[in-house]
């Protein structure tokens, strides 16, 4: 176990797990973090800015956490500024882990940590639950494109022969397309009637499709010099099947690249989901993905006067990638051969 030592002695993992964590602990956990629905909206809350906190009265007495009822007002046509109508004579206290949620509040008025969308909806509610989806599909993803790219490229150097050719040939072809124009071609064909399940199970076929050759091609390389080792032919001399051999002994010797790879490969599907429903070839709303969030960004007056409705989505995105890469470095230098004490 000396690796998970030299891992656990590298902070840059350290800062990776805990951002990990946190963030699927909260997206797991979404429905107790906050008491908002992930499509409940307020009447002329749209574009709020994230909830100011009160501690004292407006006679300066302290009175404890609390917010009063905020609404949107008139929009100044020249600038584009929202007035905001705040009711001062009925403040709302804050209550931590009550009602089964993190956070709640007393009456009426709510605690927009993050602020509300452009109809009303708790930012941070659907934050949480966006998070699940784009969170979710690089693990998917990376699964079920790594089995098919080990299994494929395992057969192809264990067995050889004319299989080798025709598996390598079909593998060259489909890394010679660019993978996002292919990708944006596949979805567009997409049914538009499909439910947004459908449309991620789909999504995660697709890139999965498109990931697995490169994978194979380097699989198949390590298989190559590893079938004629000793325990190999051992296997082979006691009448193991090659699928058992390459299932059983093979592969498992490719187990820390396959690790290491994997971890950098997670953000990748993470950022494909991201631009697919930027784009609008993604989850659709009004279900929430990180991606369909940031399509706010396109509309130009939000981008300035409502600034925090984009960069929370791309901040999340950005430290989610930022936290696979730092500990897929980490595994790496933690189980290099040559950092192994002798």
């Amino acid at each position: 176990m000396n690796w998970w030592k030299r891992l656990r002695a590298n902070p840059l993992a350290w800062i990776g797990i805990v951002i990990l964590t946190t963030f699927y602990g909260l997206a797991l956990f979404a429905d107790l973090v906050t008491p908002y629905g992930v499509n409940e909206s307020v009447k002329n809350g749209n574009l709020l800015p994230p909830t100011e906190i009160h501690w004292r009265d407006r006679q300066g007495q302290y009175i404890g956490a609390h917010v009063y009822p905020t609404t949107q007002g008139k929009v100044d046509m020249e600038t584009g500024d929202r007035a905001l109508i705040v009711d001062y004579d009925k403040p709302s206290q804050i209550r931590l882990f009550d009602g089964g949620h993190l956070f709640s509040t007393t009456s009426t008025a709510q605690l927009n940590l993050l602020g509300t969308d452009d109809q009303g909806r708790d930012q941070l509610t659907r934050l949480l639950h966006g998070g699940r989806i784009s969170l979710s599909i690089g693990f998917i993803g990376t699964i079920i494109s790594y089995t098919v790219g080990c299994l494929v490229g395992g057969i192809s150097g264990y067995i050889g022969g004319w299989l080798d050719v025709v598996l390598m040939r079909f593998v060259e072809i489909l890394m010679s397309v660019p993978s996002i124009y292919l990708l944006v071609a596949l979805t567009a064909i997409l049914p538009p009637q499909i439910s947004n399940t459908q449309r991620f199970a789909l999504i995660i076929a697709i890139i999965s499709f498109v990931s697995w050759a490169g994978l194979a091609r380097i699989i198949r390389g390590q298989v190559l010099s590893i079938k004629e080792q000793t325990f190999i032919l051992a296997a082979r001399a006691s009448g193991a099947s090659p699928l058992r051999i390459i299932i059983n002994h093979v592969l498992p010797q490719t187990i820390t690249f396959i690790v290491i790879s994997a971890t950098l490969d997670i953000p990748r599907f993470i950022v494909v989901e991201a631009v697919l429903s930027l784009v609008g070839l993604g989850i659709q709303p009004p279900d929430p993905s990180w991606g369909n969030m940031l399509s706010l960004s396109t509309n130009a007056s939000i981008v300035i006067l409502q600034p925090w409705l984009v960069w929370v989505p791309a901040l999340a995105i950005v430290l989610t990638v930022l936290s696979f890469n730092l500990l897929g470095d980490s595994l790496r230098d933690a189980l290099d051969p040559k950092n192994v004490k002798q």
